[in-house]
């Protein structure tokens, strides 16, 4: 089996290290003083579960790769979209593509029943780039449960969590996942196929949809949102309007609130992805955290006012860091004649 890893980060890492020892053939495809590292020392983990060392192959071209039998993406949801110069060297005909991203996917109506099947969610695919860069019969769904972080260039500190759940839009218990579970598991992960994953990224949302703005627009930690009285009241409410979103669109996750908070909590002093972009100044991985819920509110006709507001508040904060981006990045050259 040849597996891909486009955007070899500290999951996309940690996932390829555990596919290649489990016998697979992996190219870790990255940039960087990272890929420097892959190249000359390959991927070290460092894991309460056991370290351990592996060389998969790395590069930043894919069209030296060629085409694989699964593209495991660890970008972020909001590089879909360009990504498909990058995608299509590494496809043939039965190439899947398994999106380890948070928020609602691209994906998320293809191959449902009901009122709103293949609908276009515009916020998560604006003018349909991403499905044109990332074809929906290719689409696996993957709900990430690990939490990983680089250490340094080529080392990925795994922290906790093995789980990636994935699944078809479709619901079908295919032979492509059962194939890239099965390498999965042989790897040390877990990786159930589950026939509906939608709930699953429902739930994974509830924390994300409040957690990661919220950290944003307040530079708070886990820990430090759960303590605060009236934030901790803001995020539970924003839970239950995440909830009756998916409601309206047919989803109902079996979770307690309060479950979820207790998980979160336990998380200590951390900080969420978004926080950690806005620190470094990148845009925000906002739109299909929240912004998308927005939209299928919309859709649905739930009210979703604390959504709203933290959706509008958030995205003045991300135009502003792209504004900021924008002013100092350094001018075109001109060409010389």
């Amino acid at each position: 089996m040849r597996v891909a890893v486009l955007g070899a980060g500290a999951i996309g890492a940690y996932v390829g290290a555990s596919l290649q020892r489990a016998g697979a053939e992996v190219a870790l495809i990255a940039r960087g003083p990272h890929l420097e590292a892959l190249r000359r020392d390959g991927v070290q983990v460092l894991s309460p579960r056991g370290d351990f060392h592996v060389r998969p192959h790395a590069t930043d071209d894919p069209a030296e790769v060629g085409p694989v039998d699964h593209v495991f993406l660890g970008l972020k949801a909001n590089s879909y979209a360009a990504a498909g110069p990058m995608v299509h060297p590494l496809l043939h005909e039965r190439t899947s593509v398994i999106a380890a991203q948070n928020g609602i996917p691209w994906w998320y109506f293809h191959g449902m029943p009901g009122e709103y099947e293949n609908h276009r969610i515009h916020s998560v695919d604006p003018d349909g780039a991403v499905t044109e860069a990332l074809s929906l019969h290719r689409a696996i769904g993957c709900v990430v449960y690990a939490a990983t972080e680089l250490e340094a260039p080529g080392v990925v500190r795994h922290l906790e969590g093995t789980r990636f759940s994935i699944g078809e839009p479709d619901g079908s218990m295919s032979e492509r996942c059962r194939e890239f579970s099965d390498a999965m598991v042989a790897g040390g992960l877990k990786c159930p196929v589950e026939r509906d994953l939608r709930p699953e990224i429902w739930i994974k949302l509830m924390g994300n949809i409040a957690f990661n703005p919220i950290s944003a627009l307040t530079r708070a930690t886990m820990a430090g949102m759960c303590r605060h009285r009236d934030v901790r009241e803001l995020v539970v409410t924003m839970m239950r309007e995440t909830l009756d979103v998916a409601a309206g669109v047919g989803c109902h996750p079996d979770i307690a609130i309060e479950r979820r908070m207790a998980g979160a909590e336990r998380t200590g002093e951390h900080k969420t992805s978004t926080l950690q972009d806005l620190e470094r100044g990148k845009p925000m991985e906002l739109d299909v955290l929240l912004a998308a819920v927005v939209e299928l509110a919309d859709l649905t006709g739930t009210s979703a006012p604390t959504l709203r507001v933290i959706n509008a508040l958030a995205d003045l904060l991300n135009h502003q860091i792209e504004t900021a981006a924008s002013d100092t990045a350094p001018a075109a050259a001109t060409p010389v004649s």
